[in-house]
């Protein structure tokens, strides 16, 4: 098994995640201080000045709710890719930001279209439905957790809020579920047991030395070393025979 395929932590999981999250923190820290307003930085569907958006988009964001709304699942989701998904990591992670940025310039309404709610939405929809389909046990698990954390989002990928960029919600939903299919290959290599392998003879397994053709149970004893007669204990019985006149006397 490669290295790569196995589950273990480094301080990348967590160290860019969190860089991310620290980086649109203080985009909205300097909006705040210095009067900024970088919502024209978003993407603006149709126009080609809205195509930056695409990359500064997801740096921006309208309000303190708005922040914070987006910070924990963009930290807890993109930890668990950074965890689970090592090797196709920083594919998954810019191909979709990218792509989902291009599917929102194109199907999205005539406003500025800021946030990293579609980068939210495609690392949950690529989480759990890559889980689904590795049909692996670690990762399954991990796409139920995503449906029990973050279920709810699924609602926002309608047009319910006119102040929510659903198109966003949805583009990040769609380029997460085909992203799933496209790296189809599963990160973790399954477990094979010893009898799974290819050298793998029946004649020298130790358990089922256990056992006859017929299945029946062989009670085995551990062979020891017969000791020397020499060293053998020996021991006499003496027998002695009393009559019943001599029980008599003793009365």
């Amino acid at each position: 098994m490669q290295a790569q395929n196995k589950l273990y932590f480094t301080n990348s999981t967590v160290l860019y995640p969190l860089a991310f999250v620290v980086a649109i923190w203080i985009v909205f820290w300097a909006e705040v201080r210095f009067g900024w307003n970088l919502k024209y930085y978003g993407i603006y569907p149709q126009r080609v000045e809205g195509l930056r958006g695409i990359i500064f988009g997801p740096f921006i964001h309208g309000s303190l709710s708005h922040l914070f709304n987006n910070s924990i699942p963009l930290f807890v989701l993109s930890s668990a890719l950074f965890y689970f998904y090592r090797s196709i990591k920083w594919k998954v992670l810019l191909i979709g930001i990218l792509v989902t940025g291009v599917l929102t310039w194109w199907i999205g309404r005539p406003a500025y279209h800021i946030g990293a709610s579609g980068v939210v939405y495609l690392l949950a929809a690529f989480l759990f439905f890559k889980g689904i389909f590795s049909k692996q046990y670690q990762l399954t698990a991990l796409a139920f957790v995503v449906v029990f954390l973050y279920g709810s989002l699924l609602w926002y990928v309608f047009p319910i809020d006119p102040k929510i960029s659903w198109e966003g919600h949805l583009s990040g939903f769609l380029v997460g579920i085909a992203l799933s299919l496209i790296f189809w290959k599963n990160p973790i290599e399954a477990k094979k047991y010893v009898w799974e392998r290819a050298d793998y003879d029946p004649q020298e397994d130790e358990f089922l030395k256990h056992f006859d053709e017929d299945g029946n149970f062989i009670e085995t004893r551990p062979e020891t070393p017969e000791e020397p007669v020499e060293a053998r204990k020996s021991f006499k019985i003496r027998y002695q025979y009393k009559s019943n006149s001599d029980r008599d006397d003793r009365k």
